[in-house]
């Protein structure tokens, strides 16, 4: 039995992503920041969902270096690692403080980084280990007022084309999901006139659902998925520009 750690299992996508691993077979680490009620909640339906797995709940400020360790020590067998927490900064460059560029460096970049240099030896050892990441479509195409999100969102996917070569010898696959506009919970307070206006620019129509976001990261999640890595899986309805 496979056992993953889905950091950021408090957001919309981060939840969808933990029903569908479950539903696969796997035990999860549920980890949350804020929302611990939410968290709770969720690990309860997944262990009365599927009694024969492990379901745990885990909390790390990704913010605090210092706790990594710590957050470390909880974690057991780790088989895989989705890393769906995070969030962006809506502004002009020019009016971008730099403590929000360096919280948006360490949620999504140097955190992920720093529990991956730790956590490598156990993702190796089942021979299947298993890192997924979820950036942003606006990694590749750029999105003005989030210029440091798209850059930390870029870099996301550079990594991920590096530590795919760096690992592969140890069975250890390394990927992205690319999301474009997806309905949750952070963009509820958009108008209607404003989601009706995002969809008509996407050739589907209308935004992503966060389980449609959990099934491309289900699948590099697979076994079926061993031979795709390095690579990042676009889920956005043909919105490219």
């Amino acid at each position: 039995m496979p056992y993953g750690l889905v950091m950021g299992a408090s957001g919309d996508i981060g939840q969808a992503i933990c029903y569908a691993l479950a539903a696969d077979g796997w035990s999860l680490y549920c980890h949350y920041h804020h929302h611990q009620e939410k968290v709770l909640n969720l690990v309860s339906d997944l262990q009365q969902r599927y009694p024969q797995q492990d379901f745990f709940v885990v909390s790390l400020n990704m913010l605090e270096e210092s706790a990594i360790s710590g957050f470390l020590n909880q974690l057991f067998p780790v088989d895989g690692i989705i890393f769906a927490s995070g969030f962006t900064a809506y502004s002009l460059l020019p009016e971008t403080t730099s403590q929000q560029m360096d919280d948006l460096w360490r949620i999504h970049l140097k955190a992920p980084l720093l529990l991956l240099q730790q956590l490598q030896a156990k993702l190796a050892k089942s021979g299947r280990g298993r890192v997924v990441f979820i950036s942003s479509i606006y990694a590749q195409q750029g999105s003005s007022m989030e210029t440091v999100y798209s850059a930390v969102k870029g870099g996301q996917e550079a990594f991920v084309r590096a530590y795919a070569k760096e690992v592969a010898t140890l069975g250890i696959t390394v990927n992205a999901v690319a999301p474009g506009a997806v309905n949750t919970q952070m963009n509820q307070n958009w108008s209607t006139s404003e989601k009706e206006s995002l969809s008509a620019d996407i050739p589907l129509g209308r935004m992503a659902e966060p389980h449609e976001v959990a099934a491309a990261c289900n699948y590099l999640c697979s076994m079926e998925a061993g031979y795709t890595t390095g690579t990042t899986l676009v889920v956005a309805g043909g919105w490219t520009n």
